[in-house]
């Protein structure tokens, strides 16, 4: 080592000649080790200098390059004690001392130039610095073909700091991966929707509505048949999805009698011919075929069903749902055909009848909560029905409310009537108000069904969401267990909140 003539300590030749710790480098085992060069070393203190032609020595004990004598190394002057050596610099991309002095050297302290000859290469050797010998994460100057490879990754948010930075400094700079890079960013838009996949109830609606605005039906479906058009496609679509096995999954099916609630087990499939058994009155109505052969059926809804049950040889199976389907069809299509006189058309169903169009919107009530009934069974979902014909529904349970008052007074279930008045006269009522979906507010007559019901003669008032009234209606849940606001007349309140639970049947 060649010096400046003066002394130092015994371990800074030492220092100055020993290997330095690498740099990011490959796995050893990838690498022919004799052959890697060296990273860069640091700057060393200005004290003496490296020889150009010097090579670095092995990591064993250092050794002078060169025949040169050793500098005689002076006795210590008695005093104190010599300060610690400063730490080293840490390297940076500035120059080192050395080639502040003498200018750029490429010995063994000397900073390298990037892509330039390796230390090897200094000497006169063959070998350059090889860069693919050193791992980086920097991704550098990227092709374009790679760049665009990278543009889903980009999109989808998982390329590293590095690649990101490459790719969106391209997109500025190439038009038509700028294009795609916008495209693939709106798709991956669509894969983060937080909103129910289940389609909207109103969905065939908007749409019917929509093609009917632009080329009108020659010839319309009622409007007072539109909820059980609507309902019955609802459950069929229900049905349509689930599978062979789920056919015969069990159902139960609850409603009141009397003061109790009772229940009857049966599966999916059973469900769908108690339905098409009492679609069956409707059809009678309309001159159609009957599923029981007409004129020996019951009339009883209940009766019908029971009837159905017995009859019927081995459990229904799915097949039951095509003849269902193929009657609500014909029923619908003969009321179209059929015109408007054939609403007011009675239905029998026994102890009472209704017209054609509130028998069908009856239908249309027990399709959506039999439909409610099978998706629980099969775990499915299944909303309420749309607001309109939700509030038509509750429209038509709460016009038979006082008849079905003034039946459990005649059996001993209800309080006594306690205003008589004229039929069509204005009597004592209750303010039924019904929140939320499909709601609205009816005032039912407490004495008479004969009497009107008027705001004025309101001696108490309930409150009820709407699905919940429908869900008391059809037996689902008790009179106590309903979750209604009340206030006044409390023997009112509760005869009417039974007689709601009693429009229930199977």
């Amino acid at each position: 080592m060649s010096g400046d003539g003066r002394e130092s300590e015994g371990g800074e030749e030492e220092v100055r000649g020993a290997r330095r710790i690498p740099g990011p480098r490959g796995a050893a085992d990838d690498l022919d080790l004799a052959s890697v060069p060296l990273p860069p070393l640091p700057p060393l203190p200005p004290p003496g200098g490296t020889a150009p032609d010097e090579s670095v020595p092995e990591q064993s004990a250092p050794k002078p390059e060169r025949d040169e004598p050793e500098p005689p190394t002076a006795e210590p002057a008695p005093g104190p004690e010599p300060e610690p050596p400063a730490p080293e610099p840490a390297p940076g991309p500035g120059p080192c001392p050395e080639a502040a002095d003498g200018g750029p050297e490429t010995g063994s302290g000397a900073e390298p130039v990037p892509g330039g000859p390796g230390p090897e290469a200094a000497d006169g050797g063959p070998e350059a610095r090889s860069p693919e010998l050193f791992v980086s994460s920097a991704p550098g100057d990227l092709p374009h073909q790679v760049l665009k490879a990278l543009l889903g990754a980009w999109a989808l948010s998982a390329c590293s700091a590095e690649e990101t930075a490459a790719v969106e400094d391209h997109l500025t700079g190439c038009a038509p991966c700028a294009d795609e890079a916008l495209r693939l960013r709106d798709a991956v838009g669509l894969l983060h929707t937080d909103g129910s996949l289940d389609l909207d109830p109103t969905l065939r609606t908007r749409v019917l509505d929509g093609c009917f605005g632009r080329r009108p039906a020659r010839i319309p479906v009622p409007e007072w048949a539109a909820p059980y058009d609507a309902e019955t496609a609802r459950l069929d679509a229900l049905l349509r999805d689930i599978g062979d096995s789920e056919w015969h999954a069990p159902v139960r099916l609850q409603w009141f009698e009397e003061e109790h609630q009772v229940s009857r087990r049966t599966t999916v499939a059973g469900v769908i011919g108690h339905l098409m058994a009492v679609d069956g009155l409707l059809s009678a109505a309309l001159g159609l075929d009957d599923p029981l052969d007409g004129g020996e059926a019951p009339l009883d809804p209940t009766e019908r069903t029971e009837t159905y049950w017995s009859a019927t040889r081995r459990p229904p199976t799915r097949a039951v749902r095509e003849p269902w389907r193929a009657q609500s069809h014909e029923l619908i299509r003969t009321a179209s055909f059929a015109g408007r006189n054939v609403a007011e058309a009675s239905v029998s169903y026994g102890a009472f009848a209704l017209p054609l169009q509130d028998a069908a919107l009856d239908r249309a009530f027990e399709c959506w909560v039999h439909g409610g009934d099978i998706a629980d069974a099969v775990d499915y979902p299944y909303p309420a029905p749309s607001a309109a014909h939700l509030h038509r529904m509750i429209d038509l349970a709460a016009r038979m409310l006082p008849g079905a008052l003034a039946g459990r007074r005649g059996a001993g279930l209800a309080g006594p009537a306690k205003d008589l008045v004229p039929a069509g006269a204005p009597g004592r009522s209750l303010h039924l108000e019904i929140e939320g979906h499909g709601g609205g507010d009816w005032y039912i007559a407490l004495d008479s069904p004969a009497a009107v019901g008027a705001p004025e003669r309101a001696v108490a008032q309930v409150a009820l969401d709407g699905v919940e009234f429908c869900r008391l209606v059809a037996g689902h849940i008790s009179p106590v267990e309903a979750a209604a606001g009340q206030e006044g007349d409390r023997e009112a309140i509760r005869d009417v909140l039974f007689a709601a639970a009693s429009l229930s049947r199977l």
